[in-house]
């Protein structure tokens, strides 16, 4: 099982994707917002979301599992 993870700290402004989606190599699965910017979180590599760890309006540290990928 593979991992998004988040690249710095912010807040989950949006979740896009669902578990059981299948996902292209780059495609993004959450927005974070920091410091009034929108940052986009892609997955590195394809695959199917097997679970999304977080929701609209957590608070994340960099590191933080977001996505998990089978």
């Amino acid at each position: 099982m593979r991992q998004v993870v988040a690249s710095m700290a912010g807040t989950v402004w949006k979740v896009l994707v669902k578990p059981g989606d299948r996902l292209a190599p780059g495609q993004d699965v959450v927005i974070l917002e920091s410091m009034k910017m929108e940052i986009p979180v892609a997955a590195d590599g394809g695959g199917v979301v097997q679970d999304v760890k977080v929701r609209e309006g957590d608070f994340v540290n960099d590191g933080d599992v977001l996505v998990e990928l089978e």
